[in-house]
């Protein structure tokens, strides 16, 4: 039913290429039909782990050049983390309004990383957390490729400001 809903509020600004309700149905999907934008659950029937993480490591080698949204009920940091190690692009709970999740959409589609306001404090603080581990901040290619304004820009959203603002 919720999935039905997403698809109504999003039919309007995107074409729909596809639906799956487990696992094994998505990766097939995204196999076959390589869409620019995959939104998935984290929770999906199939998955050992949730579902969510093994469809990112079993669909990106056959995606290209799609990119990933997680949207999901949790906002566990144990979720958001699986996933967007997995290789999701951005990560919104399932309390994000319609127009903002067409922009979270447009956003990852352009190369940008989406999060929820609480999502983004939590994966910033992740961020800082690395930054004074042992583990060397250059050695992590990911964290190196956000320019200064991403960083400025994360670090606001995690004091609470909008994309907007």
């Amino acid at each position: 039913m919720f999935r039905i809903g997403v698809i109504s509020t999003l039919r309007p600004f995107f074409d729909i290429v596809a639906q799956a309700a487990d696992v094994e149905g998505a990766v097939a999907m995204i196999a076959e039909s390589k869409p620019d934008v995959v939104l998935l659950d984290v929770h999906v029937p199939g998955g050992a782990g949730g579902g969510g993480t093994e469809i990112l490591t079993n669909s990106q080698p056959l995606s290209h050049d799609s990119v990933f949204l997680a949207l999901s009920v949790s906002d566990s940091p144990q979720d958001v983390g699986s996933v967007i190690r997995a290789g999701a692009q951005g990560y919104v709970t399932k309390t994000v309004s319609g127009k903002e999740l067409v922009s979270a959409i447009r956003q990852v589609h352009e190369g940008y990383a989406v999060f929820s306001p609480k999502l983004a404090g939590f994966v910033l603080s992740t961020f800082q957390t690395m930054q004074g581990s042992s583990k060397k901040i250059d050695d992590d290619n990911e964290l190196n490729s956000l320019s200064a304004r991403e960083q400025e820009v994360m670090r606001l959203i995690a004091r609470g400001y909008t994309y907007r603002e």
